[in-house]
């Protein structure tokens, strides 16, 4: 039989990213005309973290810190050179929107491959692909995150891709002879033993990217592996050893960058600015439990499924999508379609997070009620996708007449249509959650910014960055002109004396004109035993009070 061989990256596939290019691009233009692209303090943090990189005091790769990971602030730098992108988000939405695309494509072509037949013609396979591929995209949450600096949405564009070439390394491999993998082979080019270099250089990216990575890293070394030994193919060792070396070099790159830098290999994880540490002062403060599914994993299954199900829709409509995901989970368990299983292994991450680690997740409707780590529930997203264009896939082969096929694939597209309708009416639970979250932390920001933009422009500041970097962003102030906490050497434990950190907070008269000291943070622990004239002080509703400090320094 002959088959139509198909190029790596075809006309439909092409297609499905301009479509994907218009949506992102008239989402970012909605929420960038509202000015919601910085509305997560994180989004904040993420860009200034790569600012920081070319604008410093010391710029240098260094300033990419520990707790986070970098390729995110790495793919931000170039765009950082612009200080409107900066000041507007501009440069960390990019990255995101990119990704956005990619990621629809992946949808696209891994549904296309996983139900293509080359016994019959491929009508239904591709029409599932498209219709998947409209699902991912058209989320309402998913567009608002694309155009932030969040890291969501480029792990979920390595995540869909590193699932794309397993799922075809797996069709390849389990061809039962030269003859029938050769045949395979003109069917989708792809599916050959460089799709698992390519998958292990997706599992590097994502590993770099969110430590969700290192958790799907593993378990794709051990379906890889599996599936190497089980086809009994001497000729696919190597490609087996390429690809795991790939998926370990990035965490390896970065135990190794934590323990040269800042001697501790688990800097990320136990160090005072990561999320265990800060959970644990939350704790302190609370007098509390950690956070609701601590040491329990049945609730936490279950605050992480109640996120997912708020990314996607609202009421009852929530448990529709659960049951479709079931059905499509048993659907996929078959010989060709195995790997899509992956998709779901977000669950498993977040629930072993959530109960072991310092991982929370809060619920509007459920204690403590409020906004907090909901949009980890987005990681689902991709599972939903694909599982629903399964089953739907299912019925649609087996409808007798093409009438009943349309109102199938019109069933399928009304019931998105009503969930998302629904996301849209009462906001999408990301976009709420940022919001809710911002709105004090804007105000203070922007009071504290008008105030910054009154000293004189060639002043330089001592300021914690850590949590209010936002003030002098929305100032346009360079961070070159400031003093902060990544002005020292990390690997000089337990601090560094010879740091310019260390030596302006013990003389800031020296140093600097101006100290911005705001409640509890280092500087306004210090400045409280210097004999400093306040000027200014900054309050607003709902966060720590702000005050600047007049050194006299003389120059």
């Amino acid at each position: 039989m002959n088959v139509q061989s198909t190029p790596r990256w075809d006309r439909e596939t092409t297609l499905v990213s301009q479509l994907a290019a218009a949506a992102s691009l008239f989402s970012f233009l909605f929420y960038f005309r509202h000015s919601d692209l910085l509305l997560y303090g994180d989004a904040v943090a993420h860009i200034n973290i790569a600012r920081r990189v070319i604008d410093s005091r010391t710029p240098e790769l260094l300033q990419l810190g520990t707790v986070w990971l970098p390729l995110p602030h790495l793919l931000m730098v170039p765009f950082l050179l612009s200080d409107t992108a900066w000041q507007t988000g501009i440069a960390g939405a990019i990255p995101s929107m990119c990704a956005y695309v990619f990621g629809t494509a992946g949808i696209f072509r891994l549904v296309r491959g996983a139900l293509r037949s080359q016994a019959q013609p491929d009508f239904a396979g591709r029409t599932m692909a498209w219709f998947a591929a409209a699902v991912y995209a058209a989320n309402p949450n998913l567009l608002y995150m694309q155009t932030t600096a969040m890291t969501e949405v480029l792990y979920l564009a390595l995540f869909i891709w590193a699932v794309v070439h397993l799922s075809e390394f797996a069709r390849s491999a389990t061809a039962r002879d030269v003859a029938k993998q050769q045949q395979a082979s003109l069917a989708n080019q792809d599916d050959s033993p460089a799709s698992l270099t390519k998958c292990g250089w997706c599992l590097a990216g994502a590993c770099l990217t969110r430590y969700d990575g290192w958790f799907l890293a593993m378990a794709l070394g051990v379906a890889a592996t599996w599936i190497v030994i089980a086809s009994r193919q001497k000729i696919l060792r190597r490609s087996l050893v390429k690809f795991l070396v790939l998926a370990v070099a990035a965490p390896v790159l970065w135990l190794g960058y934590n323990t040269i830098i800042y001697r501790n290999p688990l800097e990320f994880a136990n160090g005072p600015y990561s999320a265990r540490a800060i959970e644990q002062q939350k704790t302190a403060l609370s007098k509390t439990a950690p956070h609701p599914g601590w040491h329990n994993l049945r609730v936490s299954f279950t605050y992480f499924l109640k996120a997912a199900e708020g990314n996607v829709a609202l009421g009852n409509l929530q448990k529709i999508w659960l049951r479709v995901a079931a059905i499509g989970a048993i659907l996929a368990m078959n010989k060709r379609r195995w790997p899509l299983l992956v998709l779901i292994l977000p669950v498993a991450f977040y629930t072993l997070s959530l109960a072991f680690g310092s991982v929370p997740i809060y619920l509007p409707d459920w204690w403590p009620f409020s906004y907090y780590n909901v949009r980890f529930g987005l990681e689902l997203l991709p599972a939903y996708a694909v599982m629903l264009a399964l089953m739907v896939h299912a019925f649609f082969i087996r409808a007798p007449k093409r009438s009943f096929k349309a109102a199938l694939v019109l069933g399928g597209v009304i019931f998105v249509a009503a969930s998302y309708g629904f996301v849209w009416k009462a906001q999408p639970i990301c976009y709420h959650e940022a919001w809710v979250d911002s709105r004090t932390r804007i105000a203070f920001e922007a009071a504290l910014a008008s105030t910054l933009l009154k000293l004189p422009h060639d002043s330089d500041l001592l300021m914690y960055l850590g949590d209010h970097v936002g003030a002098l962003q929305d100032a346009g102030i360079p961070l070159r002109r400031t003093i902060n906490e990544g002005n020292h050497r990390p690997w000089k434990r337990p601090s560094d004396s010879e740091g310019l950190w260390e030596r302006a907070l013990a003389d800031p008269q020296k140093y600097v004109d101006y100290v911005i000291a705001i409640d509890d943070d280092p500087v306004a622990t210090e400045v409280y035993r210097r004999d400093l004239a306040s000027m200014v002080v900054v309050e607003t509703t709902g966060q720590p009070v702000a005050t600047i400090y007049w050194t006299h320094r003389n120059r």
